[in-house]
């Protein structure tokens, strides 16, 4: 049984987008192992707090990450 384990900011995806997150991690197993393992394959969303997060040293905020996401 395949799991899959993302890891998100809390309060930067809607509902809608981590819906799709999970829709499409599934696509990819399912890709990889198998239509017979759609039902089998578990996918875990997990929001971390807000400044719990960090990278180079340095913690990020909810806020960090909706700017980041706004410069793509």
């Amino acid at each position: 049984m395949p799991l899959a384990v993302i890891k998100v900011i809390e309060g930067v995806f809607s509902a809608e987008e981590k819906k799709r997150m999970i829709e499409k991690v599934t696509e990819a197993m399912v890709s990889i192992e198998g239509e017979s393992l759609r039902e089998k394959t578990l996918v875990l969303l997990e929001e971390v707090k807000s400044g719990d997060w960090g990278i180079g040293g340095r913690s990020l905020t909810t806020d960090d990450v909706k700017q980041l996401r706004a410069t793509r």
